[in-house]
This record gives structure tokens, C-alpha cells and sequence, in this order.
């Protein structure tokens, strides 16, 4: 069983940053592969980034590609989500996932734990 937290979520202004952290606990975290997805209301969960259980390789939804940054400290158990231009449409639950599966996926449904959410609210 693996145990997600995510903090570092809030307000800010258009344009502002935040930086989203996920702290991993239970199992053998350098092993999995994690991604952050989002769902604003009235909307689908959607993909944001993903990150393989190495490191090495990283994907990105279209929408925020150039301004996020995934990444991730093993050592720490923790994975990172660095939002910076951020605009009114990435207000949203941001969740937190982990799987052991292989390189990456931005699929939800290849996740098998996920965290409890925070909101990351931008204002224009």
C-alpha cells in the first residue's frame, strides 16, 4: 500500500507560480512511476505531467508544457509538480498519483494510488 500527500497548493494571481509537493509513504517509492492530474468543476479529470520511477523521462500535457516541471527526489519519497505563468484555466484539484508500472503513462486509470487532492486556485 503506498500513502500520498500532497501539499504546497493555494491562491495566487495570474502569472504567479506555486510548487506542488507529493510526500510517498508504505512502500518502495524510487520504484514507481507518478504523475499529477487535475479536475476542475464540472470537468474530467484530466493529465498534467508524468515522471518515470528513474527520473529520466518526463511527459506533459499540451496545456502546460513549458510552464510545469515534474520531478522528483527518491531520497526524499516526495515528487514535485513547479507551476510557474500560471492562468485562470489551471485553477483546479490537483492530485497526486503512483503506480508500479513501467517508464511513464498519463492514463488514470494505470494508477492504482492517488492522494486526497489540493486546490490550486488563480485568480486573473
Amino acid at each position: 500500500q503506498v500513502q500520498l500527500d500532497e501539499s504546497g497548493g493555494g491562491m495566487v494571481q495570474a502569472g504567479g507560480s506555486l510548487r506542488l509537493s507529493c510526500a510517498a509513504s508504505g512502500r518502495t517509492f524510487s520504484t514507481y512511476r507518478m504523475a499529477w492530474f487535475r479536475q476542475a468543476p464540472g470537468k474530467a479529470r484530466e493529465f498534467v505531467a508524468a515522471i518515470s520511477w528513474t527520473g529520466y523521462v518526463t511527459g506533459y500535457a499540451d496545456s502546460v508544457k513549458g510552464r510545469f516541471t515534474i520531478s522528483r527526489d527518491n531520497a526524499r519519497n516526495t515528487v514535485y509538480l513547479q507551476m510557474n505563468s500560471l492562468k485562470p484555466e489551471d485553477t483546479a484539484v490537483y492530485y497526486c498519483a503512483a503506480d508500479d508500472g513501467p517508464t511513464y503513462s498519463s492514463r488514470d486509470h494505470e494508477y492504482a494510488y492517488w492522494g486526497q487532492g489540493t486546490q490550486v486556485t488563480v485568480s486573473s
